[in-house]
């Protein structure tokens, strides 16, 4: 059997080729200015962007002792998802140690499979109805919101819960990270990518939602048929699976939980922190008792904090009256709720999301009667098990210091835009949909993608006669497709990390599935060349 190398081994491989072609590709520059983009808000803000016109080249700048330096860059540009990683890491570490989670997991199960009574369940498959709302549920969240580094910390719940189910690791990623990724891909109302893009091209914030509505449930539909078929496989066969001896670490971890007896109590610091939580949550809705929540161009005003307090307060106090686990199971579901509500309505990122993990975790260790010292040393330890993962998200992000210090992106976005300039409609939307797919493998920024390629791209798609929302939506589907296979991506790179999944070992396993994607994705653009759409 071939030995796969380590993400690692790829990465800087992958370094090296780059710092190679600033050696080859002649060196180059576009001019930048500063251009109004509405938000999805209605506000306008500036962002820098290229001038079509203003390409000139440059001298070459030839990347040797970068190689390593970049690294250094890289972990600094990367710093927050870093930081995020070992946070979370840590957190749920600490959170684990109750085995909390494990019960969760397990009582959820023995529910689920009561469902076998009824025959429609039988026949469709209790597992499969499980796998196919949780996917659809993060397709919405990066549809609507552009979730993705938020899905590092799922992959923690997602993969045991997995296992558990007769699965392996890469279903429990598929749940969250791909199905959240195939919602960015087909997004309506993404404000990281579909909001910058059409702020830049000149058109009406998320106009074109219909058409995007229908690519969005085409995508997810096919996203959850494969992962069925795949999970229903690996189900049959588990020795299939490219991953079957490396779940071995997720299997021994819940079989030693498992081994574990359970002693149901609830100290009376569970109690503690119940009123303290409750009293802290209680002062939120008080001091916020409405929440602004933006969706798309939309917004509501929402009671939202007062009810997630109100909720809070009755179901903590259930769930301490069975067990402690529950009631840290019942501090890990509200910490999700108020992640969505803290990102839908009061712009959170990933400092307030690891701020947020990183108080479930200690509150989740004093309840269980966790002395100080222990939690320190559970949240060390955590930290250890996923260093791996947030190291290799800096080490990738050295990649694009090397292209963009050694004058090369730009070069290559000029040769693109002269061998348009000779094309026809469709071959000038294929070639713009190929290149958008390709820059995101070196480049999976959507919103700086989106500044360096929209002003261009809206110039030729005016020449060409195609809509400027046709162009937005190939540089939609080229942003998200190969976000899932680029080792650039610090968001596939963390996930891939907790899950215990090699790079290599991931690659193999996908190109072909997002291949088929980028097919689909075309056919689902070529529509907009013959038919007038609304908002095209």
């Amino acid at each position: 059997m071939k030995r796969i190398p380590h993400t690692f081994t790829i990465v800087f491989f992958l370094i090296l080729f780059a710092a190679l072609l600033t050696w080859i590709v002649p060196g180059g520059e576009f001019v930048r200015e500063s251009f109004d983009v509405a938000n999805a808000d209605g506000s306008v803000s500036q962002r820098e962007v290229v001038k079509g016109d203003s390409f000139h080249f440059v001298d070459r700048q030839p990347q040797t002792w970068q190689v390593f330096s970049s690294l250094f860059s890289g972990f600094c540009d990367k710093a927050d998802i870093i930081i995020f990683i070992l946070m979370v890491g840590g957190a749920f570490w600490i959170l684990n140690n109750s085995h909390a989670i494990d019960i969760g997991v397990m009582a959820f199960l023995r529910r689920v499979q009561r469902l076998n009574r009824y025959r429609l369940f039988r026949k469709i498959g209790v597992e499969n109805v499980i796998i196919s709302l949780i996917m659809i549920m993060f397709s919405l969240f990066g549809a609507v919101f552009g979730m993705s580094e938020e899905t590092i910390a799922f992959v923690v719940i997602f993969v045991p819960l997995a296992i558990s189910m007769g699965y392996d690791s890469i279903v429990g990623v598929c749940m969250c990270y791909m199905a959240a990724h195939i919602g960015f891909a087909g997004a309506m109302l993404n404000p990281f990518t579909i909001g910058i893009a059409q702020g830049i091209a000149g058109l009406p914030l998320f106009s074109g939602l219909e058409y995007r509505f229908f690519c969005w449930i085409v995508l997810t539909a096919i996203g959850i048929v494969f992962v069925l078929l795949y999970a229903k496989r690996v189900k049959n066969h588990p020795e299939k699976s490219p991953v079957h001896k490396l779940d071995d670490y997720w299997r021994g971890r819940t079989q030693q939980q498992a081994d574990s007896p359970v002693v149901y109590h609830t100290p009376r610091i569970a109690w503690i922190v119940y009123f303290l939580v409750g009293a802290a949550l209680v002062w939120c809705a008080v001091r916020y008792p409405l929440t602004s929540i933006t969706i798309g161009s939309g917004s509501s005003e929402l009671c939202l904090m007062p009810v997630l307090a109100g909720l809070f307060l009755v179901t903590g106090f259930v769930a301490l009256r069975k067990s402690v686990h529950f009631f840290i199971l019942d501090l890990l579901i509200f910490t999700i709720f108020y992640l969505v509500v803290g990102v839908l309505g009061y712009d959170w990122y990933v400092m307030e999301i690891s701020a947020l993990f990183l108080a479930m975790g200690l509150l989740s260790g004093i309840a269980d009667s966790q002395s100080a010292d222990d939690i320190a040393k559970l949240f060390l330890a955590g930290c250890k098990d996923i260093l791996s993962a947030a190291l290799v998200v800096g080490l990738a992000s050295g990649i694009i210091f090397i292209l963009r210090d050694g004058k090369v992106i730009d070069t290559i976005l000029y040769g693109l835009t002269q061998s348009l300039s000779r094309a026809g409609e469709m071959t000038s939307m294929g070639v713009m949909y190929v290149f958008q797919t390709l820059l995101n493998i070196i480049m999976p920024s959507g919103s700086a993608k989106a500044a360096l390629t929209m002003p261009i791209m809206t110039q030729f798609a005016d020449l060409t006669d195609i809509s400027r929302q046709a162009v937005v939506l190939a540089f939609q589907f080229g942003d998200g497709f190969t976000n899932m296979l680029t080792p650039t991506s610090g968001v596939l790179i963390g996930c891939l990390g907790v899950a215990k999944i090699p790079y290599a070992t991931w690659l193999k396993w996908v190109w072909k599935f997002i291949l088929f994607l980028i097919v689909v994705g075309f056919v689902l653009i070529v529509p907009t060349l013959f038919f007038q759409f609304p908002g095209f």
